[in-house]
């Protein structure tokens, strides 16, 4: 990262002397966390750690003091000394307080009285003469005195000073108390300070939640009867005692009937197919409106009401794109682009088609502004309705411009709102939408299976510079996901991937019949049969079989153990089977350690060697770590360093979530 007064080179020789002159001798370097320079925020959630780093140096032996000046939102900055933790490399740790926009720099400069005492004890040590020495020390005394004439304790010790002689100046010279005085007062020399980095910090939901998604419309009894918000009020209980704070909704808006899909997507509906939600509007209205079998907008206002009262909150699916009835196609064909016979282009992901759905056009003459503003309006409605989350469908098929314009104009008012980004596609098109405003993103998970993938995977979004920027969802399944481990895995399969998303990422979430295992699948196709975005499809909620229970102690380890509730932290330790994968978290006091073993056969008994992580605590390898297996409560000892686990999938859990800690008689 370039220092804030780095100056270019010169070829005049008078010229650039003095541009050397005034060049920074101490360099600031590689300054954490930083995106891409400085070019993009980097993220944090308010009441977590925030981890900062430098390469600070200069040339010589000489000490160097350094600190972190943090911008708070409004005028208040706060100071924090970075520790020097060897090889040139400084560390410091920030809990951000309050959300919105917040800066910092870090700022260097030479150590006078550090560098002194350093030289001195050296000295002393070797049985050196001191006299010039002590002198030197007198005098910077006397001078730091006399430009803080205000300080009693620093006027006293250069009054005193003088008086004694060097055998008695020394231990004074030497004291922590003189170290404290002179480095609150000393002069200093050479100061640089880096460029500046803004930090956007999100409220807790931003990065820590547990999501469900269901479709409204299925909340009922019967295939031949659309469900309504009022029937999803009933199932709110269920919901929050399975721990899930977000409940989230496809769109909910009116359904077009031109081109409108049949069961399991077919071309042609039958009478009473209500048709997939993502085809948006119809005569009752677009994107502001509410489909009206749903209880129209009176029943989504109860329902927000009564997910306040359970302790949830709503997201909503924002799809920036319309059915062919859509009302903005008669009062804006200018925001389309038209083929020459005067047809309109349906959208297409090969080789996915979706005759139902016709897409706008960002950059067509007529749609450049309003169509942009008529999107933002759309999202400000919402906001008015209570709805500060919003997962966003396939945003990598619309310009970044447009959603690093909204996002920033939506939360330059509404700071709360957060933006989770659906794209599931190119590695860089995906980082590229973090960085430009959202706050949550899906990501490859769902495809990552065997211990080496996840390992990889999970080393790449818990560390940088993915992790100053990229905040990993993720969801174990969604509408268009099924995914093939868990079509042929049965119940131990849905448990592996529940237990891998809860106790990695701080975000997780889950498609309504997960927790009942449902896996039949479209053969040969990542799709469910029977897709519910096509039909209504009512379910036993206490089916035989269902994982019910596992998920709600899940997120009810998540509510009670902080270090999960981010991917920050992320350890990996030996486990001597393939099968097997083994990690492990802090806790913010490093008191303890969640530690997590999962088998990835959801079908074979497997049993594995391991390390428990007895360096983490300073203890030997004969040391005692008291364990809480906190899916079942068990509590239990492990001595020494080598310990052994066996999973049934088919009799017990295919993984266990432990804490341990030392025990108290080693400390």
């Amino acid at each position: 990262m370039p220092e804030a007064n780095d100056q270019p080179l010169h070829t005049d020789a008078e010229t650039g002397v003095q541009h050397a002159l005034q060049a920074p001798r101490i360099v600031i370097d590689e300054l954490r966390p930083c995106v891409d320079g400085g070019r993009f925020p980097v993220k944090a959630v308010v009441g977590q750690p925030l981890q900062l780093s430098a390469t600070i140096f200069i040339d010589g032996h000489d000490q160097l003091a350094a600190r972190v000046l943090w911008s708070l939102p409004g005028d208040d900055t706060v100071s924090l000394p970075l520790q020097a933790m060897g090889n040139d490399h400084w560390q410091a740790e920030f809990t951000p307080p309050v959300t919105g926009v917040h800066r910092y720099a870090v700022e260097a400069w030479l150590d006078v009285w550090g560098s002194f005492r350093a030289e001195l004890q050296k000295k002393h040590a070797a049985g050196q003469p001191l006299r010039l020495e002590i002198e030197e020390g007198r005098a910077l005394v006397l001078a730091a005195a006399w430009e803080n004439r205000e300080d009693a304790a620093l006027a006293g010790l250069a009054h005193k000073l003088p008086v004694l002689d060097d055998a008695s100046a020394l231990p004074l010279l030497l004291s922590e108390q003189t170290s404290a005085l002179m480095h609150r007062h000393q002069a200093r020399r050479f100061v640089n300070r880096s460029a500046t980095v803004v930090v956007d910090v999100e409220r807790l939901r931003a990065g820590y939640a547990s999501w469900y998604e269901l479709f409204p419309r299925s909340q009922s009894d019967s295939p031949q009867r659309h469900g309504r918000f009022d029937d999803v009020i009933s199932r709110l209980p269920a919901i929050q005692a399975m721990g899930f704070d977000v409940l989230y909704f496809p769109p909910i808006h009116p359904i077009g009937d031109k081109n409108r899909k049949g069961r399991n997507n077919r071309l042609r509906a039958e009478p009473g197919d209500p048709g997939s939600p993502y085809a948006i509007g119809n005569a009752d209205g677009g994107h502001d409106a509410v489909h009206r079998e749903l209880g129209g907008i009176q029943g989504f206002r109860r329902l927000r009401a009564a997910c306040e009262d359970h302790g949830l909150e709503l997201a909503l699916d924002f799809a920036v794109q319309c059915s062919p009835d859509h009302p903005w196609l008669a009062e804006h064909p200018g925001w389309f682009s038209w083929r020459p016979d005067g047809s309109i282009r349906y959208a297409e992901n090969p080789p996915k088609k979706y005759e139902d759905i016709v897409n706008v056009d960002f950059y067509a003459e007529e749609a450049q502004p309003d169509l942009w503003l008529a999107l933002r309006d759309i999202v400000e409605f919402w906001i008015g309705e209570g709805v500060r989350l919003f997962r966003v469908d396939n945003p990598h098929t619309k310009p970044l411009p447009f959603w690093q314009w909204l996002i920033a104009d939506i939360r330059s008012r509404y700071p709360d709102a957060v933006f989770l980004a659906e794209a599931f596609t190119r590695p860089a098109m995906m980082s590229r939408l973090a960085k430009v405003g959202f706050g949550q993103s899906y990501t490859y998970f769902t495809w990552r299976n065997n211990k080496f993938e996840l390992t990889q995977y999970l080393h790449e979004l818990t560390t940088a510079p993915m992790v100053d920027y990229y905040r990993p969802h993720f969801f174990v399944n969604t509408p268009d996901i099924n995914p093939h481990f868990l079509q042929t895995s049965g119940r131990a399969g849905f448990l592996i991937r529940a237990a891998l998303a809860a106790t990695t990422a701080g975000l997780w979430g889950v498609y309504s019949g997960f927790e009942l295992c449902e896996s039949a699948a479209l053969p040969g196709r990542e799709e469910y049969l029977d897709s519910e975005k096509y039909q209504i499809k009512p379910r036993d909620w206490r089916a035989p079989g269902n994982i019910i229970r596992e998920i709600s102690r899940l997120n009810h380890i998540r509510r009670n153990n902080a270090c999960l509730q981010s991917q920050r932290g992320l350890c990996f330790y030996n486990a001597w089977n393939e099968a097997v994968i083994y990690y492990g978290k802090p806790a913010p006091d490093r008191s303890h350690r969640v530690l997590t073993l999962v088998s990835l056969d959801p079908h074979q008994v497997q049993e594995t060697w391991f390390e428990a992580p007895l360096w983490e605590f300073g203890l030997a390898d004969d040391g005692v770590l008291e364990v809480e297996d906190l899916m079942n409560g068990a509590r239990f000892l492990w001595r020494g360093k080598h310990q052994h686990w066996r999973f049934d999938p088919h009799h017990g859990l295919p993984f266990a979530v432990l804490r341990v800690q030392p025990l108290e008689e080693q400390s």
